[in-house]
């Protein structure tokens, strides 16, 4: 296992229950930072059950996470995180602008209000993300795309050096899935490492360059040449594997007819 100070994630033998239920079984695995990491499995694989671990936004039962080589409560400045909408309440009274202004919160000091150069940086990323005209909207108003991008917004303000994004490619319109891929290109350039929990095995080999494959327990975790495989598939999906075998056959025709 990798033990290098490039290191940005090292799990070791991580089990997390629900209940008595259990959602992942002995977890090991150790990512380079700088990557695009794709977190692929079939429903219930525990994919943004990892992510939530790794975060301790639910408790594990056993093993250790670290960050970076150091745990989480030493880094977690360094890290942002980008929910799934359905986790969110979008009813809640708060304008685009104030969202995304949260990110630069752990930034200022008890007490200390934002600065006008928080104000700036927020106006940056919603320029950025293509939010700028609906900085003054209630979050409630937004569409689905939009949403997703304002979130964006709220994690890229935090300047982390890791991100978890939890499906933010699912419900989303064409303008938000151009802004994101681009985004994603760019955090990759600045070496940035970006873990996606990701449902589109059509689009993992054009959008990620490493990638880990679960289902309940570790099917393979490195460069996506060598988890993205027929046999890993296989491992991962069971009986489904047929049906995703054709849909990724008729995915890459398309993608050539273009």
């Amino acid at each position: 296992m990798t033990t290098s100070s490039d290191t940005s994630l090292e799990v070791e033998n991580l089990t997390v229950h629900y209940d008595s239920t259990p959602a992942l079984w002995d977890i090991s695995l150790s990512i380079p930072t700088g990557k695009l990491v794709g977190i692929v499995g079939p429903n219930g694989a525990g994919k943004s059950t990892l992510n939530k671990a790794g975060l301790q936004l639910i408790p594990s039962s056993s093993g250790r996470i670290s960050f970076f080589n150091q745990p989480l409560e030493q880094v977690r400045k360094r890290i942002a995180y980008v929910p799934q909408k359905e986790s969110v309440d979008w009813d809640f009274p708060i304008t685009v602008e104030q969202l995304v202004l949260m990110g630069r919160y752990g930034q200022l000091k008890l007490a200390q209000r934002p600065r006008a150069c928080d104000f700036e940086a927020v106006e940056a990323v919603l320029v950025q993300v293509g939010l700028l005209s609906l900085k003054d909207r209630q979050i409630s108003q937004l569409s689905g795309g939009q949403q997703q991008r304002a979130f964006l917004a709220r994690a890229l303000l935090q300047e982390a050096d890791l991100y978890f994004m939890d499906e933010p490619f699912v419900g989303i319109d064409q303008t938000t899935e151009k802004i994101l891929i681009e985004i994603l290109m760019k955090m990759k350039e600045a070496k940035k490492t970006v873990f996606i929990v990701h449902h589109d095995l059509g689009t993992v080999r054009s959008t990620f360059d490493w990638a880990i494959m679960l289902n309940m327990h570790l099917i393979k975790a490195g460069p996506l040449e060598e988890v993205f495989t027929k046999e890993n598939l296989k491992k991962a999906y069971g009986q489904q594997y047929n049906l995703l075998d054709e849909a990724l056959k008729l995915s890459s025709e398309m993608q050539r007819g273009r």
